[in-house]
């Protein structure tokens, strides 16, 4: 799955991931740790690891964060990491699962 992903679509994730992070207006260290592993999954360069820690300090801005820039083939892999993320810190915020319906919601 994540294999597959091409740059473009690795950091779109990535984006979508920060955002959800920041859902409860914090990033929590299981948060901070899932996206770490995520950024090693994904094998993303220096450069691409550097703009994903600038979204763990300032959120993504909204238009950087449409669902249908989603590739088809992708929504799957998005929604699956998404529901890992907001379990990643043992604690399932309101704000996250509102978003992550909406981004379903959105996606069909």
């Amino acid at each position: 799955m994540l294999d597959a992903l091409d740059r473009n679509t690795r950091l779109t994730l990535m984006r979508f991931v920060c955002s959800f992070a920041w859902a409860d207006l914090e990033i929590r260290p299981g948060e901070r740790e899932f996206v770490d592993r995520m950024m090693r999954r994904l094998d993303l360069d220096p450069a691409e690891r550097a703009e994903v820690e600038g979204w763990l300090k300032v959120p993504p801005e909204p238009e950087d964060i449409d669902p249908t820039h989603v590739p088809l083939d992708s929504r799957r892999t998005f929604v699956e990491t998404l529901e890992g993320l907001i379990r990643a810190d043992g604690e399932v915020a309101d704000e996250e699962l509102e978003n992550l319906e909406l981004f379903k919601v959105l996606l069909s």
